[in-house]
């Protein structure tokens, strides 16, 4: 009786015992949670890409960076994805004086975001009549919401902008809005005077973003793993998102 006990539990301390079963359960569970994880980052950062496609066909105003983006398209005659996989690029470098250290997530923004852009602009016939440019405008803002949750929650660290501006407040002292409004404001006026579009999408999406994102990180928030798990990496703070 003692052998096959021993071998189904195993003994923690005085009046205790563990059955090893448990531990591959939470292997389990954390390999599933990283895939879950895996599927959400990469799956938000396409979507967004796709809802932006649409706020650039609405064509009534984008967010601050794609006003940008839009802008340095029309001056180069490149896609608007391809500049910003090439403006993340350069933001991205931005983050080595400011010491800010890059997830997978912030890697993968840079390239997924532009090309699921160019791809979703190639899908969708251009919008004629107000209310396409309407529905569009809406279902873009929705949608980009969603997508800011869904990669938001991977936690698998911040976009490039993002972690600019973070990086800024941290060297500077500076709060995050303040360097978040200055250099989205510069970005704005900078994509505007190269023929970025401003509109009103640009307003409404200023002031629904915020809204929006955290009701869809309750939405897609994925659970910790258990302490110890040698599947997920401990120490992905929901900080890593956004460090302050």
């Amino acid at each position: 009786m003692d052998a096959i006990t021993s071998q189904a539990t195993e003994w923690h301390e005085p009046g205790h015992y563990h059955h090893p079963g448990a531990h591959v359960s939470t292997q389990n569970s954390a390999r599933r949670q990283l895939l879950r994880r895996l599927v959400q980052l990469y799956a938000g950062l396409a979507l967004y890409g796709a809802s932006s496609a649409l706020l650039v066909e609405a064509g009534l105003g984008l967010q601050p960076w794609n006003v940008l983006h839009q802008g340095l398209a029309e001056l180069t005659g490149m896609s608007i994805g391809v500049v910003s996989i090439i403006v993340g690029a350069g933001v991205l470098l931005l983050w080595i004086p400011l010491r800010q250290r890059p997830g997978l997530g912030t890697v993968s923004n840079v390239f997924v975001v532009g090309v699921a852009m160019d791809g979703t602009l190639a899908a969708v016939p251009e919008a004629h009549g107000l209310a396409v440019q309407v529905l569009l405008l809406v279902a873009g803002l929705v949608l980009n919401g969603a997508a800011t949750g869904l990669y938001i929650a991977a936690r698998f660290g911040p976009g490039p902008r993002d972690g600019l501006m973070t990086g800024l407040h941290r060297r500077t002292g500076r709060s995050i809005r303040l360097m978040r409004t200055a250099v989205e404001v510069a970005v704005v006026v900078t994509g505007f005077v190269l023929g970025g579009t401003i509109g009103v999408g640009t307003v409404l999406y200023a002031v629904s973003i915020g809204p929006l994102a955290q009701f869809f990180l309750r939405v897609f928030a994925v659970p910790r793993a258990s302490e110890g798990s040698t599947v997920v990496a401990a120490g992905t703070p929901g900080g890593a998102i956004l460090r302050r």
